[in-house]
């Protein structure tokens, strides 16, 4: 965090690592989910072109998998803890009148993250682990040889099936951060405001330790 945030009370949500982290994810994962539709539909194919024809599609598909796979790992390892539900996440989510009509005023409140957020994070870790396990079974060049042909159709049925929910997940992931006014500028810049702390994660802001 700069002098500048610093002097007008900005708060740190999220390091400079913690954001590069999560923004190779996030390109990867459009990368992906383009080169995968273009392999998934002869309707999508003309998506190829972006890559350089239908056998580079092929090849950079499953390397650029790896690597997201690995960055976001590193980033879950590094949330796991922020994102373990609680008490107050349970009463949250039968909360959820309160939730989609904004009235926070009335929730539980809530850590870094709340029961939503923390739902998500579950369903991203089992669709990443689906998405590198069957594209493995796929993998022709190095090692499909190895399975046999129905388990690499079974593979595929679900390497898409995992897809989708990933697509779905990170559809509503983008919906809910422009949803929630000021949750951009933390993955942009870092920081939020106190009011938006306050009013959006005040258990997480109460835990912060004391400005100078």
């Amino acid at each position: 965090m700069n002098e500048h945030d610093r002097k007008y009370g900005w708060i740190q949500r999220y390091t400079a690592n913690e954001r590069t982290n999560h923004w190779i994810t996030a390109i990867t994962f459009v990368l992906l989910a383009l080169s995968g539709l273009a392999l998934f539909h002869p309707a999508f194919y003309w998506l190829t072109n972006l890559f350089g024809g239908g056998p580079w599609t092929r090849i950079l598909h499953p390397f650029v998998g790896v690597v997201m796979f690995v960055s976001f790992a590193i980033f879950a390892m590094h949330m796991f803890r922020d994102n373990l539900l609680t008490r107050n996440d349970r009463q949250w989510l039968r909360q959820m009148p309160d939730v989609l009509n904004n009235r926070e005023d009335r929730l539980p409140e809530v850590g870094k993250y709340n029961a939503g957020q923390k739902l998500l994070f579950y369903v991203l870790i089992l669709s990443m682990i689906g998405l590198l396990l069957t594209g493995i079974v796929m993998w022709r060049a190095y090692f499909s040889f190895m399975f046999p042909i129905w388990l690499i159709r079974l593979a595929s049925v679900l390497h898409a099936l995992c897809g989708l929910v990933l697509i779905c997940s990170i559809i509503v992931h983008i919906y809910a951060a422009i949803w929630v006014k000021g949750s951009m500028r933390a993955m942009t810049r870092g920081t939020v405001s106190p009011g938006w702390a306050w009013k959006h994660h005040r258990a997480w802001f109460r835990r912060l330790p004391p400005t100078r």
